[in-house]
């Protein structure tokens, strides 16, 4: 009997092969280029150093001055980005492989993928507050085009002038062909940014490591010093599975949770660099 004679499915159970995930972030973007932190509270205050405490000089034996530091604070609350979803009892004891895994791992880069949106974006409450939202950053004009790396040799200036030293810039993957399709000069085959050592398949543009999020604006690159930029969880990325509220359907629900926000205790050292319309 050959295996594609009709009804030989039934005495040939099916294979599975490897999962194959499209590619998409199992990671959210915004985890590596922001400091993380993790508390077990409901919020988080960061105390922030406006003004530092004055020096002068002084002859010897004189009284020293005494002068306070400007402080203030960010409160942080984290929020819960969830997702839920539902599956036969059949799919998830029967199938190979486990459907249950193959459901939370969706949920998990779902979830990573909102963390995204939300920090690059300016989604509405209670997603936290977005770049997108941010009063005072640093902004910086480019051209209509994109056609050097003028404008992010300004940003990375700018930013020092702040005191800060931005660590990444990250775009949206069309602009982020665009600035890779860019060449030394006219006729040469040589792009103008470099690869990165450490992860060779991401871009170097100049001196910063350039990453990639579709959450990013189209004609926007965020330039992020990454301590000036934290990203709170309260809870990692949790994924529960139960039937208890399906009972009578005989399902499964599988469940995937994560509180998380972020805090920009000096946003005038991120700077953002638009396209001009």
């Amino acid at each position: 009997m050959f295996t594609t004679a009709p009804g030989a499915h039934a005495f040939t159970p099916d294979d599975y092969a490897d999962l194959i995930i499209r590619p998409v972030q199992d990671a959210a973007v915004a985890f590596q280029v922001a400091t993380p932190v993790t508390t077990s509270a409901t919020r988080m205050n960061v105390p922030i150093v406006e003004e530092d405490a004055g020096a002068a000089w002084l002859n010897e034996g004189d009284e020293i001055p005494a002068d306070d530091a400007a402080l203030g604070e960010d409160v942080a609350v984290p929020s819960k980005v969830a997702g839920l979803t539902v599956v036969s009892s059949e799919l998830a004891e029967d199938s190979s492989p486990d459907a249950q895994q193959i459901v939370g791992q969706g949920l998990a880069r779902s979830i990573a993928r909102q963390v995204d949106a939300a920090l690059f974006g300016n989604l509405p409450r209670p997603a936290p507050r977005g770049l997108e939202a941010l009063p005072g950053v640093t902004t910086v004009a480019a051209p209509k085009k994109w056609a050097n790396l003028d404008p992010f040799e300004e940003a990375i200036s700018l930013a020092a002038t702040e005191g800060a030293t931005l660590t990444a810039f990250v775009a949206h993957p069309r602009d982020a062909l665009a600035l890779a399709l860019l060449k030394q000069q006219a006729g040469s085959n040589v792009p103008l940014l470099g690869p990165d050592p450490t992860q060779p398949t991401r871009k170097i543009l100049s001196g910063v490591p350039l990453y990639v999020s579709r959450a990013v604006m189209p004609g926007t690159v965020w330039g992020l010093p990454k301590d000036r930029v934290l990203a709170i969880t309260r809870r990692d990325v949790k994924v529960d599975v139960s039937a208890d509220a399906f009972f009578t359907s005989d399902r499964v629900a599988v469940r995937g949770t994560m509180r998380a926000t972020f805090s920009y205790p000096h946003p005038a050292a991120i700077t953002k660099v638009t396209l001009t319309a």
